[in-house]
């Protein structure tokens, strides 16, 4: 399987890649610094190219099974880089012959209650709120596209971090999972692999999901 991943040198992004890597996959890493990519592999070819201009990737992208998505807007402080990126890839893969994009998104949209989000809790962090909002914008670009992309956004746990690969885990929609104990979580390994879970299924297509414990 041939995967093209954008933000490979991101924390979540080096953890897709790994496991893409760990399933045989053959991976296109498309990055804007491929100096900060540390990992070499030879299934992995490394892109220079920036998701905003389509022009310098979508050769890279020709053939792939499926793209993903793990975008952020912390290093350039630009939030509306995110919902522009659904966009475009939303608007782009079609012309490479590409009709699948798996995209790490956000737990602040989830619902906590009915019509209460995880973003309107007081105790959400401020600090998070711009990116939080961002990603928000973002499902609504997937929500109300027509492109022929079959996309899936997947939202983390509340707390995603470092930690073991069990290979478990529970696939929800929009309410927030939380286990046993009201503590929702997940580890960057298992995350990463209940997204390539989806694209060996062919599940959750044109959905939000979210995985946790």
């Amino acid at each position: 399987m041939k995967i093209a991943l954008f933000g490979a040198t991101g924390h979540l992004g080096q953890g897709i890649l790994d496991e893409a890597l760990s399933r045989g996959c053959e991976v296109v890493a498309i990055v804007r610094d491929p100096a900060r990519l540390a990992t070499h592999h030879d299934r992995l070819t490394v892109v220079t190219g920036d998701v905003a201009r389509p022009a310098g990737w979508l050769d890279a992208a020709h053939g792939s099974d499926a793209v993903i998505a793990s975008l952020s807007a912390r290093r350039d402080g630009n939030n509306d880089s995110v919902p522009a990126a659904a966009r475009t890839l939303l608007d782009n893969l079609p012309k490479a012959g590409v009709r699948r994009l798996l995209w790490v998104g956000g737990a602040g949209s989830l619902e906590t209650a009915p019509g209460v989000k995880v973003i309107d809790d007081p105790n959400f962090p401020a600090a998070w709120k711009p990116e939080a909002e961002a990603q928000g914008r973002a499902l609504d670009v997937f929500r109300t596209s027509h492109a022929d992309v079959d996309w899936t956004y997947v939202s983390p746990a509340a707390l995603i971090e470092d930690g073991e690969r069990s290979g478990k885990y529970r696939v929800g929609g929009d309410q927030l999972l939380v286990d046993g104990n009201g503590v929702s979580r997940i580890t960057v390994p298992d995350y990463a692999a209940a997204l390539l879970d989806r694209i060996e299924k062919h599940d959750a297509l044109r959905q939000r999901i979210t995985v946790a414990y």
